[in-house]
C-alpha cells in the first residue's frame, strides 16, 4: 500500500482543489492555503480536510498549516513569482521538503535552482500535479474513474517480470499492459519488459497494489 504522507497546497483555485482531492484519495494528509476570503468559504464546503485562511509567503501561515511536517508542497496559484517565493519560503522552514511550484514557462528545467518539480501551463490538471508532487515513477493518465485507472510505471531492475515476455507474465485478472510509454505500437505476446523502460497499463482499482508489486519489485 502507498504509504501515507502529508502535503501542503498553496492556492486553492481549480488546480489546488482537484490536487487536494487526488492527494487525499490516495489516503494522504492534505492542507490548503488560500489568500481569498471568500475562497476559503468555498473550499470549506468543497473539501473535507483542512483550509487555511493567508498570504501562503508568510512563514507564520506556513507554520499554521503544519509546513515543518509535510512532505511536499505545491505553490499553484496563477502567480508564478509567487509561487517560486511559497516554495523558497518553505525550503527555509523545512530544507528537505520537495517543491512543486505552477509556473509560466515552457521548460521544465528553468527554475530547476529553486525547485524541485514545475507545473508546465499545458499540465494545469490536478492529476498530474499530484503525480508530480509524490514524486513517485507512476504517472496517473486517466484519473479519477469509478473503478478504471490507466497508469504509466517504470519497470524496476529488481522487479519479477523484468526482461521477461509478456506471454511469461501472470498479471493479474483486471490488468491489461497496452504499451510502451511513448505509444507507438501496442504491446504484444513477446514485448519484452525492459528495466527502466515505462509502460502503460489499464488496471482495475482492486488489482493495483498487486501489479505495482509486479513491474516495481
Amino acid at each position: 500500500m502507498t504509504q501515507k504522507k502529508r502535503y501542503v497546497i498553496a492556492g486553492g483555485g481549480r488546480v489546488g482543489l482537484q490536487t487536494a482531492e487526488n492527494l487525499a484519495e490516495q489516503s494522504h494528509d492534505v492542507a490548503i492555503i488560500e489568500a481569498d476570503e471568500t475562497r476559503v468559504e468555498e473550499l470549506s464546503d468543497a473539501y473535507l480536510g483542512p483550509v487555511f485562511h493567508g498570504d501562503a509567503t508568510s512563514p507564520s501561515v506556513l507554520k499554521q498549516a503544519d509546513l515543518p511536517n509535510a512532505d511536499a508542497i505545491a505553490a499553484l496559484t496563477d502567480e508564478t513569482g509567487t509561487n517560486l517565493t511559497i516554495c523558497m519560503e518553505a525550503q527555509q522552514l523545512a530544507p528537505s521538503i520537495r517543491t512543486l511550484a505552477r509556473a509560466e514557462t515552457q521548460s521544465d528545467h528553468e527554475y530547476d535552482e529553486v525547485v524541485d518539480a514545475t507545473l508546465l501551463p499545458q499540465y494545469l490538471g490536478g492529476d498530474h500535479a499530484a503525480d508530480m508532487l509524490t514524486g513517485t515513477d507512476i504517472r496517473t493518465l486517466v484519473y479519477p474513474t469509478a473503478d478504471l485507472d490507466i497508469i504509466e510505471v517504470a519497470v524496476a531492475e529488481s522487479a519479477p517480470v523484468a526482461d521477461r515476455r509478456l506471454d511469461e507474465i501472470a498479471l493479474p485478472e483486471g490488468a491489461l499492459l497496452l504499451s510502451t510509454a511513448d505509444r507507438e505500437e501496442l504491446a504484444g505476446p513477446d514485448t519484452v519488459l525492459e528495466p527502466d523502460e515505462r509502460y502503460i497499463v489499464a488496471v482495475e482499482s482492486q488489482v493495483v497494489d498487486e501489479v505495482l508489486n509486479l513491474m516495481r519489485g
